[in-house]
């Protein structure tokens, strides 16, 4: 089958960065389906793990890719959740080989039915930001799926322009939460508001002034998804008192949790692939998340997020996508679709 991957962990400007590549279809296990990819899409773990190695060359060809539509050609022996023939989307597994290949073993515990009403370009953009945006708000921070039981609770979203921001500022709003999202450039302010926040605000400037002057002297919730070292002082100081926090970033200096001591704040952190990585019995939770969210899609409760897209999938669109993310400049998602003939 064709694949694009390395041998070197390369900067995204030299052109053996990706290589085009024949290699083997892959053998299955018990819970795995085989699926013939059809689209993917670019995450900052691609660039990071593409980009963060060790310089020597590989033995064997790296392939990445944590995102992925397409449909079930093969289905081993102990499945029972998926049919030859459905059309499928997940974010995959970090310790397996990625979705930057023609066909790619998953197991079905972490795969959900794609939504009808999507093309491929707009199915490729949601799993990953969608599992990590619906076990931040639901998982992590315990927002109440009743949306009765949120009208009087805010949430900030730092970033709320990026792929998991995007959705979710249209998740929060959904379940009746007061949503601040911070967006800092004209283009994501725009994008931002098309999923109707309650207000928008800069993250690049003081978070809790520009909080405070909108009425606001605490809020109940807060996802980071965006240097929690540069926010981490603003975060403690703005939630409110035995209010929940959760970041998907990771820090870089030590964080003093110790400013949550007194308000009693709960703090953690959400990394979409813990229950594939450690195999824990709450994996088919992913499934079930992704069922959710193509119902959502297929009832028009959830808007695309996919912003550019790529044809086919090869080294040089790869290379442009990677180039897309790196940049500092992408609002919502890049996806690519397609092998050549």
């Amino acid at each position: 089958m064709k694949a694009v991957g390395f041998y070197q962990h390369l900067p995204i400007t030299n052109i053996q960065s990706f290589e085009n590549l024949t290699i083997d279809i892959p053998t299955i296990r018990s819970h795995d389906l085989l699926v013939k990819v059809t689209g993917v899409s670019v995450n900052p773990v691609d660039t990071f793990v593409r980009r963060s190695g060790r310089s020597t060359q590989l033995v064997h060809p790296k392939i990445i890719g944590w995102d992925s539509v397409g449909t079930v050609v093969k289905v081993e022996t102990k499945c029972s959740l998926f049919k030859l023939g459905e059309r499928v989307w997940y974010a995959g597994d970090f310790k397996r080989s990625g979705s930057n290949a023609q066909f790619q073993a998953v197991d079905e515990r972490i795969v959900g039915h794609a939504p009808h009403n999507l093309t491929d370009e707009e199915c490729a953009a949601i799993p990953l930001v969608g599992l990590t945006s619906y076990e931040s708000l639901f998982e992590k921070l315990e927002v109440s799926l009743n949306s009765d039981n949120n009208k009087n609770e805010t949430i900030l979203i730092i970033n709320g322009a990026g792929g998991v921001g995007s959705m979710a500022v249209q998740l929060a709003k959904l379940v009746g939460l007061n949503v601040i999202a911070t967006a800092s450039k004209p283009t994501s302010v725009t994008w931002v508001n098309r999923f109707n926040p309650d207000y928008i605000i800069d993250h690049h400037q003081d978070i809790v002034s520009q909080i405070h002057s909108l009425g606001y002297k605490y809020v109940d919730y807060i996802i980071n998804l965006n240097n929690l070292d540069a926010h981490w002082n603003e975060i403690a100081e703005i939630i409110k008192p035995d209010g929940k926090i959760t970041a998907t970033t990771e820090n870089k200096k030590l964080i003093d949790l110790q400013k949550l001591t007194k308000k009693r704040a709960t703090f953690s952190w959400e990394w979409v692939y813990s229950k594939s990585y450690y195999q824990t019995t709450s994996m088919i939770t992913q499934k079930h998340i992704l069922d959710r969210l193509s119902q959502l899609f297929e009832t028009n409760q959830l808007k695309s997020i996919t912003t550019k897209s790529y044809s086919p999938i090869n080294s040089e669109t790869l290379q442009k996508a990677h180039k897309d993310v790196e940049s500092g400049r992408m609002i919502g998602k890049v996806t690519i679709t397609g092998w050549e003939k």
